[in-house]
């Protein structure tokens, strides 16, 4: 049986150019290898999955390539490329620091700091979660964070900038990598679904790229899960079956409800969806969010802050037609008061249904209009 390598592995950027949402970040690095203007010390800080320990591994890459190209690349034909692609380079060592975090594994990564590379002019150290590092081993790490040898270069990522001690960030260049957009997830996911011969629907792309919200490994590891389910291809009714997640036409169905008044199409509707498994709080948190694109589509201007695909935009547009801009602030402020309720009620459907009532209820939209919303 042929080995299965995920597509998160398999995929993963091996260049600059390739790194999927932080030209920003690429852009600079590159330019700084070109200048041969590098810091001794860096951090990498931003949410899961967007691409920090990816970055480290090409930076460290780039910096002991033999013949980096004009625009601050790797060859990946030299010799340090090649061990470095093969996974056995000896000037590039990782770290984890959430299973090495004592003092003792800081003292024994400063001793390795001090013998100069054999092969090319830098030793890269990668330390992944730096955060997870002790007080004691912070302490005993900044010396040589802030003096290092000319030849090592320190690279650090985390996911929780705000645990470092302010005398480490002081000694690096800190970049914050930001969540990869839904339109730059759903272009990479087309580009491997091409590449792998799978038959992909936008629509169910634009679905996984929303549930990764905003981490890349997450919608790949989602991208060969679905694939796996519908056996080579991938279709927008089966990633709403197998992520659990609602169709967003039975929000359009919802609000439609509210503009009629008619509770009785709104109460079997949500009945229709929590008889499927869903939660009462997930169907209202995905209301509110529906109802955040329509307000923002009320503005040809805030559109752009929509994740959503072309088609969907229109959709929202024509229907926030049917709503003036306050009326819409009166459901989600109802729908945020639900939010702070449901997990004290010992009720939760009655709840629920009381609060659906209340949206299609004349009395409370006029009220609140002559009132402060909330």
């Amino acid at each position: 049986m042929e080995n299965f390598i995920v597509s998160a592995r398999k995929y993963r950027p091996s260049n600059f150019d390739t790194v999927v949402g932080q030209d920003a970040i690429t852009s600079t690095l590159r330019s700084a290898i070109k200048q041969k203007h590098l810091a001794q010390a860096f951090l990498f800080c931003g949410p899961r999955g967007v691409g920090k320990t990816t970055c480290a591994r090409i930076l460290a890459k780039t910096i002991n390539c033999f013949s980096p190209s004009s625009e601050g690349e790797a060859c990946n034909e030299c010799e340090s490329c090649d061990a470095f692609n093969k996974g056995h380079s000896l000037n590039i060592f990782e770290l984890d620091a959430a299973s090495n975090n004592s003092v003792d594994d800081i003292r024994q990564l400063i001793n390795q700091v001090r013998i100069a590379p054999s092969i090319g002019t830098k030793k890269v150290y990668i330390v992944d979660e730096v955060h997870m590092l002790s007080s004691a081993a912070f302490n005993a790490f900044l010396k040589t964070l802030e003096e290092p040898p000319s030849h090592a270069v320190f690279i650090l990522a985390t996911t929780e900038k705000h645990k470092i001690l302010p005398t480490i960030l002081s000694r690096c260049q800190i970049f914050n990598f930001s969540r990869i957009s839904v339109s730059s997830m759903v272009a990479h996911l087309q580009h491997i679904a091409l590449k792998e011969g799978v038959d992909a629907e936008e629509k169910g792309l634009h679905v996984i790229a929303e549930k990764a919200d905003g981490g890349l490994r997450d919608a790949l590891s989602i991208f060969d899960q679905l694939v796996s389910f519908e056996g080579g291809k991938i279709t927008y009714e089966g990633v709403l079956k197998n992520l659990n997640v609602l169709d967003y036409d039975y929000y359009f169905k919802a609000t439609a409800s509210v503009i009629k008044r008619n509770v009785t199409e709104l109460l079997l509707l949500f009945n229709e969806v929590v008889s499927h498994g869903f939660e009462e709080l997930t169907f209202m948190n995905g209301w509110a969010e529906h109802l955040r694109s329509l307000l923002l589509s009320k503005d040809s201007a805030s559109l752009s802050l929509i994740e959503s695909s072309e088609e969907l935009k229109a959709l929202y547009q024509e229907q926030a037609k049917a709503l003036d801009q306050l009326s819409l602030m009166i459901m989600l402020s109802e729908i945020a008061d639900f939010d702070v309720q449901y997990k004290s009620s010992k009720n939760k459907r009655l709840l629920s249904e009381i609060t659906l009532m209340r949206l299609c209820s004349d009395e409370l939209h006029e009220f609140k209009k002559k009132s402060p919303v909330g």
